[in-house]
């Protein structure tokens, strides 16, 4: 059996160039089937709920979604040039320890994903067996998603790219039958009584739901070879999310379009079986495969996260018994959630991706600067594993005030169901703090990297490629490759 058939032995630590492979159109499939998924549909609804038009909607969700992918696919080009995940190369912007304010908000974010995620299956379960046994649906999703988890990588890709065809065999003739011979009611395909409102929180939602996955998306990249042309990966990574995600949002916006005030689930049900009688339940039945892997893809990104933390305070082995420790209990953690959740899924639905969004700019601004104009991609790997004496320090004071300067700035313009600034409200409830936040954030972390030493970067990169060998080369290839 090969490397790649086997349970991945890897976490935090850095990928060595003997076990990359793979080529970048992978990232295709793996990112259009983690948001070809019933949480994504549900996410397209947000502004019918709040009464925009179908057309209105598809608008929002088309720029929403360009504008948060942008995000999400320059930091999947990281992934090939470092070889590790997300946040232990963001100890690079704010600091050894640091880093744990962002994976604790990156953690909160996907098991908060994890619960509307579950709760969707669940849902799917009790209307395809009739059976109201939620709790016990929970439990068997958990541990479907857990157990692809603790395998790994690789075959969390292969199952992705399984699953998109069959996706494309029962949602791709459900899109194409629903969009001819079911009509939308009149009104739904204009603008009339279009107002900002409805328009800008689904925007937000599909904006968030696009960079949500920024955090962990080099995660799944790292092993590619590191002669990957970033451009390649960029793109197949852009277009998997924005196709996926704006499939099944504008999929979400017509049936909810079609069936005013009906919940995710039964609006799909309800559409399939007016084209075909009985249909319903087996889309239905089709779907739940595509919710257990992005749980999965959550469980596992989450657990670098958790193992991130735990060695930012206290050096571990990031050993194969550490990973499936830590993906148990993040796993633990959705399942209690879900058993716990109450209210309407919408509502709070909206609501988290929104306050997600908020959290997610101001990292992803300081990290994106930083890699693509601060440091330009070179980085002294061995350096970010180091506790003491690193030089990206134990708490990256630059980056942390970058972020915190993104959150307070964007506080008057934010719009919330508890809060709402007092700019944003001056301006008729118009959201704009995600272009605050990263314009606040971008500018702060510019001003303050003019004092970074990067020569003295560079020259513990060297240093460490001369003592150390291989492990010192992933320095985005300005250090040559030395041989032990």
């Amino acid at each position: 059996m090969s490397d790649a058939s086997a349970i991945e032995s890897k976490s935090i630590d850095w990928i060595p160039l003997t076990e990359r492979r793979g080529k970048p159109s992978t990232l295709f499939p793996l990112w259009f089937m983690s948001n070809a998924n019933l949480t994504t549909l549900a996410t397209g609804m947000v502004g019918a709920a709040l009464g925009a038009s179908f057309l209105s909607s598809l608008l929002a969700i088309v720029t929403g979604a360009a504008v948060g992918t942008v995000f999400t696919a320059f930091h999947s080009a990281q992934g090939p040039q470092l070889g590790l995940p997300q946040m232990i190369q963001s100890r690079g912007q704010f600091g050894y320890r640091g880093v744990v304010v962002i994976c604790a908000v990156v953690v909160f974010s996907i098991v908060g994903f994890n619960i509307f995620n579950q709760i969707l299956a669940a849902d799917a379960l009790t209307l395809v067996t009739g059976t109201d046994l939620r709790d016990l649906w929970f439990v068997v999703v958990t541990a479907l998603a857990l157990a692809l988890a603790i395998f790994g990588y690789h075959w969390i890709h292969r199952f992705q790219t399984w699953l998109t065809w069959l996706f494309l065999a029962t949602f791709g003739v459900f899109t194409v039958a629903a969009l001819i011979w079911l009509p939308l009611p009149d009104g739904q395909l204009g603008f009339g009584g279009f107002t900002w409102g409805p328009f800008l929180v689904q925007f937000a939602a599909a904006a968030a739901y696009a960079l949500g996955w920024a955090p962990y998306v080099s995660d799944y990249s790292r092993y590619l070879p590191p002669q990957t042309s970033p451009r390649k990966a960029l793109f197949h990574t852009y277009t998997g999310v924005f196709v996926g995600a704006t499939w099944l949002m504008m999929l979400g916006a017509l049936v909810a379009a079609l069936f005013t005030g009906a919940a995710p689930l039964e609006a799909v049900q309800q559409a399939a079986d007016r084209l075909m009688s009985g249909s319903g339940a087996w889309l239905l039945v089709a779907a739940l495969p595509g919710l257990v892997t992005v749980v999965t893809v959550n469980i596992y990104a989450a657990s670098l996260e958790l193992i991130t933390m735990v060695d930012s305070f206290r050096p571990v082995r990031p050993t194969l018994r550490l990973r499936v420790v830590s993906c148990t209990v993040i796993a633990f953690a959705g399942l209690l959630g879900a058993v716990l959740s109450t209210g309407a899924f919408l509502t709070n639905f909206g609501s988290f991706l929104v306050v997600l969004l908020y959290l997610l700019v101001p990292w992803t601004s300081v990290n994106l600067v930083d890699y693509y104009f601060v440091r330009r991609g070179h980085y002294a790997v061995r350096e970010i594993f180091v506790a003491h004496d690193s030089v990206y320090g134990t708490w990256g004071w630059r980056g942390l005030t970058a972020y915190l300067v993104g959150i307070v700035a964007m506080i008057p313009f934010v719009v919330t169901v508890w809060f709402t600034g007092p700019v944003a409200a001056a301006m008729g409830n118009i959201d704009i703090a995600l272009f605050v936040g990263l314009f606040a954030s971008a500018a702060a972390y510019l001003v303050m990297a003019r004092s970074l030493d990067l020569a003295a970067e560079t020259a513990r990169a060297e240093a460490d490629a001369r003592e150390h060998g291989i492990e010192a080369v992933s320095f985005a290839g300005r250090v040559a490759p030395v041989e032990t």
